[in-house]
């Protein structure tokens, strides 16, 4: 684990906290610790429990797991680009908003982690043959093929709203022409 100071937790809360533009008082009171406790904090005085972290997050809006790593409770995951950290943090976006970017951000890591595991698999099964006939554009040239593919159904998909509007078009034209004929 990371040795930090008690300190450097506490500057690192009153950092966020500044950059959030919460008061102290108003931070103190969504954690649901007292003003007096966080001024201790934030000034090195005393260090905060796993608990009281997951609180003070929580009133900043970041993740607790920052909090975490910044007490040297966690290690850093050098895997999260900050990008939940920055998502968290941002006081433009709703609870709610913030929770569907996590879970896409989350899906699209998954997705890439299974995709590493699997071409590690293949990597593993095939010979060298086979790794040089062109491995490495093959996840372009998929990406290329499946955007092609969108495009040919989106394509597809106008024409056949436009045939759907000339058809109805023709439909209204012919049956006054009709009607004319019949009254004749």
């Amino acid at each position: 684990m990371r040795n930090v100071t008690v300190n450097s937790i506490g500057e690192y809360i009153r950092e966020q906290r500044e950059q959030a533009k919460i008061s102290m008082r108003q931070l103190a009171q969504s954690a649901g610790v007292s003003n007096p406790y966080l001024s201790q904090i934030e000034r090195g005085l005393r260090k905060p429990s796993a608990d009281i972290l997951q609180q003070i997050a929580k009133g900043l809006r970041i993740s607790a797991e920052a909090l975490y790593v910044q007490a040297g409770i966690l290690e850093d995951r050098p895997a999260d680009s900050g990008v939940r950290s920055a998502l968290l943090a941002d006081p433009q976006l709703s609870e709610r908003q913030k929770q569907v970017l996590m879970e896409i951000y989350e899906s699209f890591r998954r997705e890439n982690a299974s995709a590493e595991n699997a071409e590690a698999a293949d990597d593993t099964t095939t010979g060298p043959a086979e790794l040089t006939s062109g491995a490495p554009g093959a996840e372009a040239d998929t990406l290329e093929a499946a955007a092609m593919e969108a495009a040919v159904m989106e394509a597809a998909a106008a024409m056949e709203a436009e045939a759907e509007a000339a058809q109805t078009t023709d439909q209204q034209t012919v049956t006054p022409s009709r009607a004319n004929s019949a009254s004749d």
